[in-house]
Protein backbone atom coordinates (compact mmCIF):
# COMPACT_ATOMS: atom_id res chain seq x y z
CA UNK A 1 0.00 0.00 0.00
CA UNK A 2 1.12 3.10 -1.28
CA UNK A 3 2.44 6.35 1.47
CA UNK A 4 0.99 9.39 0.28
CA UNK A 5 3.69 12.09 1.24
CA UNK A 6 3.01 15.59 0.32
CA UNK A 7 5.65 18.08 0.36
CA UNK A 8 4.48 22.20 0.32
CA UNK A 9 7.58 24.08 -0.29
CA UNK A 10 8.22 27.14 -2.71
CA UNK A 11 12.03 25.72 -2.39
CA UNK A 12 12.30 23.62 -5.22
CA UNK A 13 15.69 22.37 -4.29
CA UNK A 14 14.99 21.91 -0.75
CA UNK A 15 11.72 20.31 -1.74
CA UNK A 16 13.30 17.45 -3.73
CA UNK A 17 16.32 16.90 -0.97
CA UNK A 18 13.52 16.37 1.35
CA UNK A 19 11.66 13.63 -0.63
CA UNK A 20 15.37 11.87 -1.65
CA UNK A 21 16.66 11.72 2.05
CA UNK A 22 12.75 10.36 3.05
CA UNK A 23 12.32 7.95 -0.04
CA UNK A 24 11.49 4.47 0.47
CA UNK A 25 9.39 1.74 -2.07
CA UNK A 26 6.44 2.67 -0.57
CA UNK A 27 6.54 6.01 -0.39
CA UNK A 28 4.76 8.51 -2.93
CA UNK A 29 5.91 11.94 -3.06
CA UNK A 30 3.79 15.10 -4.12
CA UNK A 31 5.55 17.97 -4.57
CA UNK A 32 3.56 21.05 -4.48
CA UNK A 33 5.09 24.83 -4.31
CA UNK A 34 1.68 26.80 -3.77
CA UNK A 35 -1.52 26.40 -1.95
CA UNK A 36 -3.11 26.05 -4.84
CA UNK A 37 -1.33 23.40 -5.90
CA UNK A 38 -1.67 21.48 -2.81
CA UNK A 39 -5.47 21.71 -2.16
CA UNK A 40 -5.56 20.36 -5.57
CA UNK A 41 -3.32 17.35 -5.41
CA UNK A 42 -5.47 16.98 -1.55
CA UNK A 43 -8.17 16.47 -3.32
CA UNK A 44 -6.98 14.71 -6.21
CA UNK A 45 -4.91 12.42 -4.16
CA UNK A 46 -5.11 10.08 -0.47
CA UNK A 47 -2.34 11.56 1.09
CA UNK A 48 -0.83 10.37 4.28
CA UNK A 49 1.02 12.89 5.43
CA UNK A 50 1.54 16.84 4.83
CA UNK A 51 5.06 18.44 5.30
CA UNK A 52 4.56 21.74 5.29
CA UNK A 53 5.81 25.17 4.84
CA UNK A 54 4.62 28.65 6.36
CA UNK A 55 5.40 31.41 3.83
CA UNK A 56 4.45 30.55 0.55
CA UNK A 57 4.18 32.81 -2.69
CA UNK A 58 0.11 32.78 -2.33
CA UNK A 59 -0.39 32.74 1.26
CA UNK A 60 0.09 31.15 4.50
CA UNK A 61 0.92 27.35 5.12
CA UNK A 62 -1.36 27.97 8.32
CA UNK A 63 -3.76 28.64 6.22
CA UNK A 64 -3.88 25.82 4.59
CA UNK A 65 -3.08 23.62 7.64
CA UNK A 66 -6.31 25.00 9.36
CA UNK A 67 -8.30 23.45 6.21
CA UNK A 68 -6.90 20.18 5.95
CA UNK A 69 -7.45 20.01 9.80
CA UNK A 70 -11.36 20.33 9.48
CA UNK A 71 -11.17 18.32 6.72
CA UNK A 72 -9.09 15.60 8.02
CA UNK A 73 -6.84 14.24 10.73
CA UNK A 74 -3.79 13.62 7.83
CA UNK A 75 -0.82 14.20 9.95
CA UNK A 76 0.63 17.46 9.53
CA UNK A 77 4.61 18.76 10.16
CA UNK A 78 5.43 22.40 9.73
CA UNK A 79 9.15 22.54 8.06
CA UNK A 80 9.92 26.12 8.12
CA UNK A 81 12.50 29.05 8.91
CA UNK A 82 10.22 30.75 11.14
CA UNK A 83 11.78 29.67 14.51
CA UNK A 84 10.17 32.58 17.15
CA UNK A 85 8.17 30.79 19.97
CA UNK A 86 5.14 32.23 18.92
CA UNK A 87 5.18 30.86 16.05
CA UNK A 88 5.47 27.51 16.71
CA UNK A 89 2.78 28.14 19.09
CA UNK A 90 0.54 29.22 16.01
CA UNK A 91 1.40 26.23 14.11
CA UNK A 92 0.13 23.91 16.91
CA UNK A 93 -2.66 26.42 17.17
CA UNK A 94 -3.67 25.62 13.49
CA UNK A 95 -3.86 21.79 14.18
CA UNK A 96 -0.04 21.24 13.12
CA UNK A 97 0.92 17.64 14.84
CA UNK A 98 4.73 18.56 14.74
CA UNK A 99 6.70 21.70 14.19
CA UNK A 100 10.22 21.39 12.56
CA UNK A 101 12.32 24.91 11.82
CA UNK A 102 15.12 25.23 9.15
CA UNK A 103 17.79 23.90 9.00
CA UNK A 104 17.19 20.40 9.90
CA UNK A 105 19.22 17.41 10.02
CA UNK A 106 17.46 15.03 7.90
CA UNK A 107 17.81 12.15 9.85
CA UNK A 108 15.69 13.68 12.55
CA UNK A 109 13.28 14.89 9.98
CA UNK A 110 13.14 11.12 9.05
CA UNK A 111 12.53 10.22 12.21
CA UNK A 112 9.71 12.31 13.08
CA UNK A 113 8.43 11.60 9.57
CA UNK A 114 8.11 7.61 10.71
CA UNK A 115 6.83 8.36 13.76
CA UNK A 116 4.09 10.57 12.93
CA UNK A 117 3.06 7.48 10.36
CA UNK A 118 3.13 5.09 13.46
CA UNK A 119 0.84 7.20 15.33
CA UNK A 120 -1.68 7.58 12.22
CA UNK A 121 -1.47 4.12 11.58
CA UNK A 122 -2.36 2.45 15.29
CA UNK A 123 0.84 3.62 16.82
CA UNK A 124 1.74 0.63 18.99
CA UNK A 125 3.14 -2.17 16.84
CA UNK A 126 6.38 0.11 15.69
CA UNK A 127 7.96 -2.44 12.86
CA UNK A 128 11.99 -0.92 11.99
CA UNK A 129 14.35 -1.94 9.40
CA UNK A 130 18.14 -0.82 9.14
CA UNK A 131 20.60 -2.00 6.89
CA UNK A 132 19.43 -6.37 7.48
CA UNK A 133 18.11 -6.11 10.55
CA UNK A 134 13.99 -6.57 11.07
CA UNK A 135 12.62 -5.59 14.30
CA UNK A 136 8.90 -5.80 15.28
CA UNK A 137 8.05 -4.11 18.54
CA UNK A 138 4.91 -5.67 18.22
CA UNK A 139 5.04 -9.22 18.09
CA UNK A 140 8.48 -9.42 19.33
CA UNK A 141 10.02 -10.70 16.36
CA UNK A 142 13.23 -9.69 15.11
CA UNK A 143 16.20 -10.55 12.64
CA UNK A 144 19.35 -9.95 11.05
CA UNK A 145 20.50 -11.51 8.00
CA UNK A 146 16.83 -13.37 7.66
CA UNK A 147 17.89 -15.27 10.96
CA UNK A 148 16.54 -14.85 14.24
CA UNK A 149 17.85 -12.22 16.72
CA UNK A 150 18.12 -12.80 19.88
CA UNK A 151 17.22 -9.76 22.13
CA UNK A 152 16.68 -9.15 25.74
CA UNK A 153 14.12 -6.85 27.34
CA UNK A 154 16.54 -4.65 28.53
CA UNK A 155 18.01 -4.36 24.52
CA UNK A 156 14.62 -4.27 23.43
CA UNK A 157 14.02 -1.01 25.59
CA UNK A 158 17.70 0.70 24.62
CA UNK A 159 17.25 0.26 20.59
CA UNK A 160 12.99 1.05 20.77
CA UNK A 161 13.99 4.36 22.42
CA UNK A 162 16.82 4.87 19.86
CA UNK A 163 15.14 4.09 17.34
CA UNK A 164 11.96 6.44 18.20
CA UNK A 165 14.83 9.25 18.52
CA UNK A 166 16.71 8.65 15.78
CA UNK A 167 18.83 11.34 14.76
CA UNK A 168 18.81 12.70 18.43
CA UNK A 169 21.16 12.43 20.65
CA UNK A 170 19.45 10.48 23.92
CA UNK A 171 20.97 10.96 27.01
CA UNK A 172 22.75 8.00 28.92
CA UNK A 173 20.21 9.01 32.00
CA UNK A 174 17.47 8.44 29.83
CA UNK A 175 18.48 5.33 28.00
CA UNK A 176 19.18 3.65 31.66
CA UNK A 177 15.42 5.04 33.04
CA UNK A 178 14.09 3.82 30.07
CA UNK A 179 15.66 0.11 29.87
CA UNK A 180 16.15 -0.34 33.65
CA UNK A 181 12.90 1.05 34.99
CA UNK A 182 13.92 4.16 35.82
CA UNK A 183 17.56 3.15 36.03
CA UNK A 184 18.87 4.86 39.73
CA UNK A 185 20.51 2.11 40.71
CA UNK A 186 22.26 1.32 37.47
CA UNK A 187 25.88 2.48 36.85
CA UNK A 188 27.12 4.01 33.56
CA UNK A 189 29.55 0.90 33.38
CA UNK A 190 26.11 -1.53 32.88
CA UNK A 191 24.60 1.02 29.92
CA UNK A 192 28.10 0.76 28.45
CA UNK A 193 28.25 -2.95 28.69
CA UNK A 194 25.23 -3.31 27.06
CA UNK A 195 25.38 -1.14 24.49
CA UNK A 196 28.55 -2.77 23.33
CA UNK A 197 26.71 -6.11 23.44
CA UNK A 198 23.78 -4.27 21.59
CA UNK A 199 26.42 -2.86 18.79
CA UNK A 200 27.33 -6.60 18.42
CA UNK A 201 24.46 -8.50 17.78
CA UNK A 202 23.06 -6.00 15.18
CA UNK A 203 26.96 -6.09 13.49
CA UNK A 204 27.87 -2.40 13.94
CA UNK A 205 31.27 -1.62 14.25
CA UNK A 206 32.14 0.47 17.26
CA UNK A 207 35.45 2.02 15.14
CA UNK A 208 33.04 2.88 12.04
CA UNK A 209 29.58 2.58 13.21
CA UNK A 210 26.81 2.57 10.56
CA UNK A 211 24.21 3.27 13.00
CA UNK A 212 24.87 3.94 17.11
CA UNK A 213 27.03 6.65 17.33
CA UNK A 214 28.37 7.45 20.63
CA UNK A 215 27.95 11.04 21.44
CA UNK A 216 31.22 11.59 24.20
CA UNK A 217 30.02 13.35 27.82
CA UNK A 218 26.30 12.73 26.77
CA UNK A 219 24.83 9.58 25.15
CA UNK A 220 24.37 7.95 22.20
CA UNK A 221 22.43 8.85 18.65
CA UNK A 222 21.27 6.39 16.50
CA UNK A 223 21.20 7.68 12.84
CA UNK A 224 21.28 5.06 10.43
Amino acid sequence: MAINIMIVEDDEGLSRGVALSLARPEYRFFECATLAQARQAFAQHAISLVLLDVGLPDGSGLTLCRELRAASDVPILFLTANDAEYDEVAGFAAGGDDYITKPFRLTALRARVENALRRAHGGGAALYRFGDVWLDFGRLQFSKGGRPLALSPSEQRLLRLLLDRRGETVTRDALRGAAWDGGAFVDDNTLTAAMRRLRAKIGDDPKNPRFLRTVYGEGYCFYG
